[in-house]
């Protein structure tokens, strides 16, 4: 085993308690206690990883880990409490400091459908509720933009955690008996910009004249238009709304969509956009103009 041990770190296993572990080196994050609270919410002993640290002088300064000590902390209400530590002996302070600095450069992180899947697996409600209703319309979920599949599995799970199951659905449903399931329609910004038309007009945005005036736009004119408008699914937005009011006697109000932004954005406008009063006409006659 000896000829291992140049791929074997020097460390060995110890229960320190949070209070003895020390995290004031200037190399370190600042500590987000937004970020503690909501893990504590999500408490599960199982998801906790070593701590790792450096025993340096008879101290113990934590490199990697101090966001999991302070969620042990908080869930268990007492400093006392002891973590499990990956103890690395004499150190060097800048040595300390190259590993915190590049210990996650060739970590490969989990894309959104391998987080996605593996809730699946874990049977987790959530993931499994969109999934059943994803392949309830004869599509799936997957990692590849092939025909019959939806790849903005974050956006997906986004609509639901803050809307719910109707809206995800109507949305879907929407999408898909205005072009058809083409792949391209279920696009993160379609997606998105088909929400905030459903919650801004609710009910008074109606389905069949959503399909009648969209089903004859294809998705590259859309997104084209989308693009020159703003960035962002705003402008997805406005490009839709902008063919359903064409030649309607009684068009939806362009500021009922603004006035909802914010809400949709909780006073976040996403970059590039800003309000828009433009009348409908000075917008068809932009449409006509392209076209021509």
């Amino acid at each position: 085993m000896e000829k291992y041990n140049e791929f074997v770190p020097n460390v060995h296993f110890e229960l320190v308690p949070i209070k003895d572990l020390v995290s004031n080196q200037d190399y370190q994050r600042n500590l987000s206690m937004l970020h503690v609270k909501k893990a504590v919410e999500n408490f599960d002993l199982n998801q906790i990883n070593p701590i790792k640290v450096s025993r340096r002088g008879g101290v113990y300064y934590v490199f990697n880990g101090q966001h999991t000590a302070e969620i042990v902390a908080m869930a268990s209400g007492s400093r006392d409490t002891p973590v499990w530590c990956m103890i690395y002996e004499d150190l060097e302070y800048y040595e300390e400091a190259d590993i915190f600095a590049n210990q996650m450069k060739n970590v490969k992180p989990l894309l959104p459908i391998e987080i996605f899947n593996a809730n699946c697996e874990a049977g987790n409600n959530q993931e499994l509720v969109i999934k059943g209703l994803v392949e309830s319309y004869n599509l799936k979920i997957s990692g590849s933009a092939v025909p019959g599949s939806i790849t903005a599995v974050g956006t997906l799970e986004i609509i639901y955690e803050k809307y719910g199951y109707e809206m995800l659905d109507h949305v879907l449903k929407l999408i898909i008996m205005t072009w058809e399931g083409e792949q391209k329609s279920f696009s993160s910004n379609i997606l998105n910009g088909v929400v905030r038309l459903l919650y801004a007009f609710g009910d008074r945005l109606d389905d069949e004249i959503f399909k009648e005036k969209l089903g004859v736009v294809s998705i590259k004119e859309l997104s084209k238009l989308a693009k020159e408008r703003r960035a962002g699914s705003l402008g997805y937005a406005e490009a839709m709304l902008l063919f359903y009011n064409k030649n309607k006697k009684k068009p939806l109000q362009w500021n009922i969509l603004y006035s909802s932004k914010a809400r949709f954005k909780k006073g976040k406008p996403e970059d590039g956009e800003k309000e828009n009063d433009t009348d409908q006409t000075e917008m068809d006659n932009k449409v006509k103009k392209k076209r021509k």
